[in-house]
């Protein structure tokens, strides 16, 4: 199907984020990728100031939304202020499953962006590496906006948690059925502790709007080097059941989503939206592809 539908005010899209939030997101991130991490990233033009050495997975993937909540806001926002082109979502499992907002946002779904944009938790000083105009990079001093803390403990639901999403998009849909279809990304660490999630990822996939399918991306985010495995389009090198199981469940790209991919990946009319054994660049990378508009107005 097209994926070809305008998004705007009246036909907003959708995205969901799926987080694990289970006791191995307390792991450090590779140490190993000390000057990665310490140096900025572009993505897409924009450049984001990476997580410190020593942080946590858990800390690492909540900066990174954070940094994508704020980019979507600065694109939805016009003259007049934000525009509601998008509702946006963030389910954490772990200890709990269920909506993973802070502050005055805690406990709500899908949320339009201007409540987004009008509702930090909180704002943190944080330094941002800049041009010196020499050459080099000076540290600036920067107000951050806060929607997502840092959680981990106990295990990993995910069949429950996709099984949340699932009952929330079944509701969106059929009240946007003109819209560009809901995109949820599923991040994860860890392997299932509550059964196989194929029939429920399945039913998500099914669910559709007139434009097409909701589109279900997986990436695997790990605090070691090895291999890394973006947007594949077959189970070779992956290196066991767990990850071919993810691949499996994860959507083909559509055309314009393959397109952006193309700008850093080699990929196929075949190629999912999966990544294994991503570090902190490839989550920002893997981010900012799947959720890559296709015709906003």
């Amino acid at each position: 199907m097209s994926y070809e539908a305008e998004i705007s005010r009246a036909n907003p899209s959708c995205f969901l984020f799926v987080i694990d939030q289970s006791g191995s997101m307390q792991d450090v991130m590779d140490p190993t990728n000390v000057q990665q991490l310490n140096e900025p990233v572009s993505v897409d033009g924009r450049t984001y100031t990476q997580t410190a050495s020593g942080d946590t997975k858990a800390k690492g993937l909540s900066d990174a939304i954070n940094h994508w909540l704020f980019e979507l806001v600065l694109k939805c926002t016009k003259s007049e202020g934000p525009r509601d082109y998008y509702h946006v979502g963030v389910i954490g499992y772990g200890a709990q499953v269920g909506p993973a907002f802070s502050g005055s946002l805690a406990g709500k779904e899908l949320v339009p962006i201007s409540e987004i944009a009008n509702s930090p938790a909180r704002m943190e000083d944080r330094t941002k590496k800049m041009s010196d105009g020499a050459g080099g990079l000076v540290d600036q001093g920067v107000r951050f906006p806060i929607w997502f803390d840092p959680v981990s403990a106990n295990g990993t639901p995910m069949c429950k948690a996709l099984s949340n999403a699932y009952s929330l998009l079944s509701q969106w849909v059929p009240q946007h059925m003109s819209s560009f279809p809901p995109t949820v990304i599923h991040i994860t660490d860890g392997e299932s502790t509550d059964g196989d999630p194929t029939s429920v990822a399945e039913s998500i996939k099914n669910l559709t709007t007139n434009d097409g399918n909701v589109l279900l991306f997986n990436l695997h985010f790990s605090s070691i080097q090895a291999k890394k495995i973006s947007f594949p389009d077959n189970e070779t090198g992956l290196p066991d059941q767990y990850a071919q199981m993810l691949f499996r469940i994860s959507s083909i790209l559509p055309d314009h989503i393959r397109e952006r991919a193309k700008k850093d990946y080699p990929v196929s009319e075949g190629s999912r939206g999966f990544a294994f054994n991503a570090d902190i660049v490839e989550l920002i990378k893997f981010v900012e592809i799947g959720t890559h508009a296709s015709n906003m107005r």
